[in-house]
């Protein structure tokens, strides 16, 4: 029963593993936030009892795969698991739907060796984040579109809690138990958890899972979205055609890394990209000559740990021509990229800071504390920000970095070239002339202004064909850009043509 002048502000249905689940938007006024309500199949006491019988027919006759299952993200094995129960089920209860069967022995897969509804959930394309904070509330979940809401589902014990994190532990080789009650994690299919035991967390066992989206941002769903407009995403093409540096910044949740992101396929084809990250996060086209790599954590010993600053100085050995790091957090790391810089490299990472002047100070002041002489060397940032009342992403500023007279002194500043609007939800060029850019593109790519400015819209001729196209395939925007640059005449006349975007494969 709903409350009275309960609002449906939307309605969808997920699939996982052939379960069926409604899902509803509410609006309710008694709450202050609005709710995630998920409605599943019903599986009625006998059924249970059936299920349990199969369970421990499958224990009996085959431990060593219920261990291997225990253990695994296989999808192989899973459906091999389902095969094995729904033939169970139709000895046991013949004449149902086929739909039925496969209802009840996904619920048998995801109660053995899942999160039970929690696997559902993590199904629903719309959100980002899961999070269980102890046994006695409900679940929320952070909706793209809504934000944070609250479900309508509940964790019952905390030692359920406990063996959902234990059983995330295992699949990626780790442990979580009272000695060591923080687990820090990435699965397979790139979803990033993390889990804490009570008494760490006071008020019980907690488990939080961030997404990894499936198909990854593209910088046309940004520019659907209006996180980014035309102008601004052409003039950071053109800042990276012509190899200048970039951080992203941003507050937590602000979007940092997929900013990062959908900007990298627009790196010419022909360079070598190393990306260097803590947790998997980074998509980039098929076509590009892309080298990632992962820092891992130190085993049960104390042994074989990889950090960042080992993999970013192993890098430098790797003559690459971009390098891409998942976000700067300590002095070490922050020397050896800056460095790198300094020597010719061009440079890309995301960092916390909330404006583009706070990573300026970051960057010079402790624990960091760079030489100014070494950040002035980087040329843009990019902030990304959140706004906290409505949760649209977009960039709030993009700024080079400057060196100006303040009381006699030479300090450097931020000069912002392009600013977010929240009045009129606009991203516009500031009245600022480039101090520093200009000079530089000038210098790197031989251009007149007047060919610089012609660059520019013709880069924007090319996203606004992209747009018009309905593309937003990380691999296709690739190609596209990469025919930017090999068959630049081509392109641009099967954008005049308004051609298919399916001829960038043959140009």
């Amino acid at each position: 029963m709903e409350t009275e002048g309960t609002e449906i502000v939307e309605n969808y249905q997920v699939v996982s593993d052939g379960i069926s689940a409604d899902v509803k938007i509410l609006r309710i006024p008694s709450k202050f936030t609005m709710s995630y309500r998920i409605t599943t199949p019903v599986i009625d006491q006998s059924m249970n009892a059936v299920l349990t019988e199969i369970r421990t027919q499958l224990i009996r006759e085959d431990p060593s795969k219920i261990q291997q299952l225990s253990q695994t993200t296989s999808e192989a094995l899973k459906r091999e698991f389902l095969e094995i129960v729904q033939r169970k089920l139709q000895e046991i209860i013949p004449g149902m739907q086929e739909k039925s069967y496969l209802e009840l022995s996904a619920t048998l897969l995801h109660e053995m060796f899942g999160l039970g509804i929690i696997e559902i959930l993590d199904t629903d394309p719309n959100l980002e984040e899961i999070v269980i904070n102890d046994s006695k509330t409900q679940v929320m979940v952070y909706h793209i579109k809504y934000g944070w809401l609250e479900t309508n589902v509940r964790i019952e014990t905390e030692s359920k809690i406990e063996s959902y994190a234990q059983q995330i532990a295992r699949k990626v080789g780790r442990q979580i138990t009272n000695l060591n009650p923080l687990l820090d994690a990435q699965l397979p299919n790139g979803d990033r958890v993390n889990s804490t035991l009570y008494p760490i967390s006071t008020h019980g066992n907690t488990l939080d899972i961030r997404k990894f989206r499936a198909e990854p941002w593209t910088i046309i769903d940004f520019l659907k979205r209006k996180t980014v407009s035309q102008e601004l995403v052409s003039f950071v093409w053109q800042a990276m055609q012509y190899e200048l540096s970039f951080l992203v910044t941003g507050g937590t949740a602000a979007g940092k890394t997929s900013m990062l992101n959908v900007f990298l396929p627009f790196i010419p084809p022909n360079q070598r990209i190393i990306t260097i990250e803590d947790t998997s996060e980074l998509v980039l086209p098929k076509y590009m000559h892309w080298v990632p790599m992962l820092t891992r954590q130190p085993n049960s010993e104390g042994k074989g740990q990889v950090t960042m600053l080992d993999l970013l100085l192993n890098s430098l050995r790797m003559r690459p021509d971009r390098l891409v790091v998942g976000e700067i957090r300590r002095k070490e790391d922050a020397q050896t990229l800056f460095e790198a810089m300094m020597t010719g490299h061009s440079v890309y990472a995301t960092m916390h800071a909330e404006t583009a002047q706070q990573v300026v100070k970051r960057l010079i002041s402790e624990p960091i504390d760079l030489p100014e002489i070494e950040v002035s060397t980087l040329d843009l940032i990019i902030t990304s920000f959140r706004q906290r009342r409505t949760g649209v992403r977009r960039v709030l500023e993009l700024a080079e970095i400057v060196e100006r007279q303040v009381s006699g002194e030479m300090e450097l500043k931020t000069n912002n070239l392009f600013e977010w609007k929240p009045r009129t939800d606009t991203i516009e060029r500031t009245i600022n002339t480039s101090q520093k850019i200009s000079t530089k593109l000038a210098l790197y790519s031989g251009l007149t202004s007047e060919e610089m400015a012609a660059d520019l819209k013709e880069k924007g001729i090319v996203l606004q064909w992209m747009v018009e196209q309905g593309i937003n395939n990380v691999n296709v925007i690739g190609l596209a850009a990469s025919n930017y640059y090999t068959n630049h005449d081509k392109l641009m006349q099967l954008i005049s043509d308004k051609g298919d975007p399916s001829a960038l494969e043959t140009l």
